[in-house]
């Protein structure tokens, strides 16, 4: 169950909706923490119902209408559930038979389709634009972004040869000593966030250097520290984040730097393609 009032209160009521404030209400509930920044038009259009059924579910639930609604979720999403949590709330009712496959894929496309409808573009141009720029290039992820990180890192050190990842707190000091104006950071953080990951960038702001944050909404704490701030979204019926949206992400941002560099990278590559063969890396 989930333990916030605005939610309980759509639990609560279900019996009273018609089919179409369900709707709206089911998808409120699986989308907890993308639906607070949605527009009632935009929910309107999610849910294929009328933006004047949206408003009218907000005051059925008892709110002055879709605005103070919204505030509410959003205040609700800044209280962070434990893992215990989100795993009871994830988990069916025994009769449900579920494709869980499709369930995942479903809630993947999802996750893509609102990425691409929230991320500011011009933002993600500037942020492979501050990358090409970069000094050095140091990529701060823990536990579970250090996947997103390590695949970063790995393709844009084999590129430019300026990128180091930070994937241990214990080393994090060492690695930010020298950091200075002309570098850039790149930071990864999901709910729940890493006290770390938030520490690490206060201490890069101060030092003045140009920060990307990607994270999964306007209300991460990682946020406020970002230069760029790309948005992404990681939602699935599961305790755990899908990080399949931030890998398009990443594939993108990888394929813009490497198209504006081309002549670089193409030299690059023709030269690792003769040590490769020398030390007969790939299968033939």
């Amino acid at each position: 169950m989930i333990k916030n009032e605005v939610y309980q209160r759509m639990v609560d009521k279900q019996g009273e909706m018609s089919k179409s404030q369900k709707k709206i209400a089911a998808y409120l509930l699986k989308h907890t923490e993308t639906a607070p920044f949605l527009t009632a038009s935009k929910l309107a259009k999610l849910t294929e119902v009328g933006e004047a059924t949206v408003v009218r579910f907000a005051v059925s639930l008892g709110f002055s209408g879709y605005p103070e609604l919204q505030k509410e979720m959003q205040n609700a999403l800044q209280m962070k559930m434990t893992s215990a949590e989100m795993f009871a709330q994830t988990i069916p009712d025994h009769n449900e038979k579920q494709n869980l496959l499709t369930e995942m894929v479903k809630d993947d496309i999802t996750n893509l389709q609102l990425t691409l409808n929230q991320i500011d573009h011009t933002a993600f141009n500037k942020a492979a634009e501050e990358i090409v720029k970069a000094n050095r290039i140091y990529i701060l992820a823990y536990r579970s972004a250090v996947s997103l990180g390590k695949f970063l890192s790995f393709y844009l050190d084999l590129v430019l040869q300026n990128t180091e990842l930070i994937e241990h707190a214990d080393g994090m000091s060492e690695h930010l000593l020298d950091i200075k104006e002309g570098d850039l950071v790149i930071a990864f953080g999901f709910a729940r966030y890493t006290k770390r990951t938030v520490d690490a960038l206060k201490y890069v702001k101060e030092k003045d250097v140009k920060t990307i944050v990607i994270t999964d909404h306007p209300l991460s704490p990682l946020a406020p520290y970002g230069t760029i701030t790309l948005h992404t979204s990681t939602e699935i019926n599961s305790f755990i984040d899908s990080f399949t949206a931030p890998m398009s992400v990443i594939n993108a941002l990888l394929t813009a730097v490497t198209r504006s560099e081309h002549v670089k990278v193409e030299k690059r590559l023709q030269e690792l393609e003769e040590l490769w063969e020398a030390f007969d890396v790939f299968y033939d």
